[in-house]
């Protein structure tokens, strides 16, 4: 969306294809789960009084719509990608198989899963958190507006505490707003630590990829 109150900005895409371009040419097998907020968010049309399950589809198709226009972004600096979607829409991209999307991540490519779980009632956070622990990721990146986890949201709380480490249990007991509570629980289940960093700082998502000291960091011991 970048610095627009609605839609997908081009430049704003084109400097993420880029930034996943440069991770890539490290060598790196990366999968991308994408949201749909900047298009439509389930929760806010449940609000609006609309059935959860009809608001939580829309919002899954809306994903969709992002995973399309990051794989054109993406080619178009010639990275080869595989757009996979948990609902079946065979004419513009996979269906989701997870030997399939290993075997692109295997050759290189830059897969990317759509339409969340399939489901309604589940978050793209437990999207991520599910098709990293079926692909065998080793880390999953949580890009956002803020720049880690904090005590409280830093926008209304100048005083907030940002956590440079926290445990899954501490986020899930001081409910801290960062993954939805199935996300973490699945992420801890499995062991699959979780850096949350901030995605409009430029370099970020490398120095994130390479270990280097950036946002919080959500694992078994801080």
């Amino acid at each position: 969306m970048g610095p627009e109150s609605y839609g997908i900005h081009a430049e704003t895409l084109a400097g993420i294809a880029s930034e996943i371009k440069e991770v890539c040419e490290l060598g790196c097998e990366l999968a991308i789960v994408t949201g749909g907020g900047n298009i439509f968010r389930g929760l806010a049309g449940t609000a609006s009084g609309m059935d959860r399950a009809t608001a939580d589809y829309m919002g899954m198709l809306a994903t969709l719509m992002n995973a399309l226009a990051l794989q054109d972004a993406l080619e178009e600096q010639g990275v080869i990608t595989r757009v996979m979607s948990a609902i079946e829409m065979q004419q513009v991209a996979e269906p989701y198989i997870r030997r399939r999307a290993t075997r692109h991540l295997e050759k290189g490519r830059v897969v990317i899963f759509a339409a969340g779980t399939g489901n309604p009632f589940f978050t793209t956070d437990t999207a991520a958190s599910l098709r990293a622990a079926e692909v065998g990721a080793a880390v999953i990146l949580k890009a956002t507006q803020v720049d880690g986890i904090y005590d409280a949201d830093p926008k209304t709380h100048p005083n907030a505490k940002r956590y440079d480490e926290v445990t899954y249990i501490e986020v899930l007991s001081k409910q801290l707003k960062v993954m939805d509570a199935t996300a973490i629980s699945l992420s801890m289940d499995n062991g699959l630590p979780i850096v949350v960093f901030n995605l409009s700082t430029r370099g970020n998502i490398q120095k994130a990829v390479c270990g280097e000291t950036i946002g919080t960091i959500v694992r078994v011991t801080s």
